[in-house]
């Protein structure tokens, strides 16, 4: 969960690797550093927290290297302290590597090393690599780009990695294994990262590496080869990204940004994927939404198995009652992490969609390979289908999947997902809607309805940001010392509770539980008192009074009740609530997406009143690419 960014061309090296560290810096910001190479010496600084430590003490000394390589750092073996941070060097300070990933098998080649009389610095996996290529250099290896292909048939693991060396002062070395690494092309000069928000100032010439593929980059261009060594061919393409996406505009976080983004979020969701011609009382005989997926998805599909992790999970959860309730069709969320070690039994004609936000989170991405895998040892009949949803269609994940749902979401900063919850939930509800046509589980009249409902969520979020954000900063000074929070709901908004609780929890370090409101009663109830407030998000429909009633039993306890529900039912709420997040009218199936803002909202203003770091929460990271 690292960022990895490095330079070779024409311009000093060390400013553009610290601007490129700042743009990854949601990946890791427990330390970094960065290495370059000068007058055939490597010189190395790191600095433990946050980047701009580090930029205090680049400052001190000028550097004009033209070649270099940066890394900041989530800490996964070693503590966060500077003799941790990367890049690392060998003994004789010849080579310097940085590394996101882990590498299984470090202990062993550690200790190899050791025998062979290499000291180490550091508690990192990552130490060993620089040792190793040394090794493979002072032995067999007749280039960096040898020793670097011989040092990496040692590793085991998920690893993306980049090389320097003061005996090579005209060449970097990357390579990837399961974990993300793009290269940019820019005019006379090259860049790799972990992410393209680092290179998008410099390029919008890209090529994604692939797993078992390493890179050799000089001033005279790149060459791509296999681990094994073979040279391929392989092509860049240009990015329609403008760099102004990942600038705060005005803005005094990214989080707060990227939720006032919504409305165009879902415009654009609405533009790509509804089909402007389709009306219900034409009786078409073609689906209201464009997905262009391939009919082979569809053909008997019986079930569906959805693989996912975090915020992911809880818009899987929505996910999950659409394509039940709307396209009847059975479905189960699993956690990635979990699906890996215990998969369900195999069901024939299942489609089993995989999301992410970044494309590149490694329990999810291992658990589709594992579903291919033991799926593709079976008679054809059998064989894996497999959908992604994701924002990044440039990831990784795109090349697992048969074919993705974009959710149009762009770049995303902030570590506490929003704007991607959203577009996600979006995407489910699209492929419901296309599943129940396809099925005839529902009316033309019905899907009419119901998209109906969709096109006016841009504006309802816009009315819930101009009229509701006053309000709940105000509030939200109130619960600056609170420690714990409950959310419920129930049906389609039980999910809510839970996407409320992790923003809450994320981003002000405030304990905060989610529970179906129903299940109050069966322990958590207990918890309550005058000091916890519930959080209920009662939305008009099937289940609101069954909410209200819930949130009378937590009233009783002298609980501060604070209810999330439609404005028409405000007067009637207030009698029940002490505190009212209202939004706009509308249907209980589609009510999640304007539910949740509010809540949003709620735990970014406490967060930001406590004077958190809101867009870079301590121990967590934006893109998840460890395990």
């Amino acid at each position: 969960m690292c960022g990895i960014v490095g330079y070779i061309g024409t311009q000093a090296a060390t400013e553009i690797l610290l601007s490129g560290l700042e743009r990854l810096e949601y990946r890791g910001y427990d330390s970094a550093g960065v290495a370059t190479v000068l007058e055939g010496e490597l010189h190395c600084v790191r600095a433990k927290g946050k980047l701009y430590n580090l930029r205090e003490k680049i400052q001190r000394d000028v550097n004009p290297s033209q070649i270099g390589i940066g890394h900041t750092r989530w800490a996964t073996h070693g503590k966060p302290e500077e003799h941790n941070a990367h890049p690392h060097l060998d003994m004789a300070r010849q080579v310097a590597v940085v590394q996101n990933g882990i590498v299984e098998n470090y202990q062993e080649i550690r200790e190899e090393l050791i025998g062979k009389g290499h000291q180490f610095s550091s508690e990192t996996d990552t130490e060993v690599i620089p040792h190793l290529i040394a090794e493979c250099l002072a032995n067999s290896a007749t280039s960096l780009l040898e020793g670097v292909q011989q040092a990496i048939a040692r590793l085991e693991g998920a690893f993306a990695i980049a090389v320097i060396s003061a005996d090579h002062p005209n060449e970097l070395v990357v390579a990837r294994q399961q974990a993300p690494l793009i290269l940019g092309f820019g005019q006379g000069e090259f860049f790799c990262a972990s992410d393209i928000t680092a290179v998008i100032p410099h390029t919008h010439t890209i090529l994604s590496l692939e797993n078992g593929e390493m890179a050799r980059l000089t001033p005279l261009g790149v060459e791509i080869y296999s681990f094994a060594g073979e040279r391929l061919l392989k092509f860049p393409r240009t990015l329609d990204w403008n760099p102004t996406q990942v600038e705060k505009q005005g803005f005094r976080h990214y989080m707060l940004k990227e939720i006032y983004e919504q409305p165009d979020v879902v415009r654009t969701c609405l533009e790509s994927y509804l089909n402007p011609n389709w009306h219900a009382q034409e009786n078409p005989d073609f689906s209201p939404i464009t997905l262009s997926l391939a009919p082979r998805l569809y053909e008997n599909l019986e079930y569906v198995q959805i693989l996912a992790c975090g915020t992911s999970w809880h818009a899987s959860l929505i996910g999950k009652y659409l394509l039940e309730q709307l396209a009847g069709i059975p479905t189960t969320v699993d956690y990635a992490s979990e699906f890996r070690y215990s998969p369900r039994p195999i069901i024939p004609n299942t489609l089993t969609i995989g999301v992410t936000q970044s494309g590149e989170t490694a329990d999810t991405l291992a658990a589709l390979e594992m579903e291919r895998e033991r799926r593709a040892s079976l008679e054809p009949k059998l064989q894996a289908r497999l959908l992604g949803i994701t924002n990044r269609p440039e990831s990784t994940l795109a090349q697992i999947v048969d074919q993705i749902i974009n959710t149009q979401a762009g770049i995303e900063i902030g570590v506490a997902a929003t704007k991607t919850f959203l577009a996600q939930a979006i995407g489910f509800y699209f492929l419901a809607l296309d599943l129940a046509y396809r099925r005839k589980t529902l009316s033309n009249e019905r899907i009419e309805n119901i998209i109906d409902g969709l096109r006016h969520i841009p504006a309802q979020i816009e009315k819930i940001l101009e009229t509701q954000e006053s309000y709940i900063e105000e509030l939200a000074h109130e619960f600056t010392e609170t420690q714990d929070f409950i959310f419920v709901g129930r049906g389609i908004n039980f999910p809510i509770a839970l996407e409320g609780a992790l923003k809450l929890k994320e981003i002000s370090y405030i304990h905060a539980e989610g529970y179906p409101a129903g299940e109050m009663k069966h322990g958590p109830i207990a918890l309550l008192d005058s000091k916890v407030p519930v959080v209920a998000i009662a939305m008009p429909g099937s289940v609101y009074d069954k909410v209200l009633s819930n949130a009378q039993e937590a009233k009783a306890r002298d609980a501060r009740l604070i209810g999330v529900t439609s404005a028409m039912n405000a007067q009637e709420a207030t009698s029940t609530f002490d505190d009212l997040l209202t939004v706009p009218e509308i249907e209980e199936l589609i009510s999640p997406i304007l539910a949740v803002v509010p809540l949003q909202l709620l735990a970014y203003h406490i967060a930001a009143i406590k004077g958190l770091d809101v867009d870079q929460p301590r121990n967590l990271a934006k893109s998840v690419t460890v395990e």
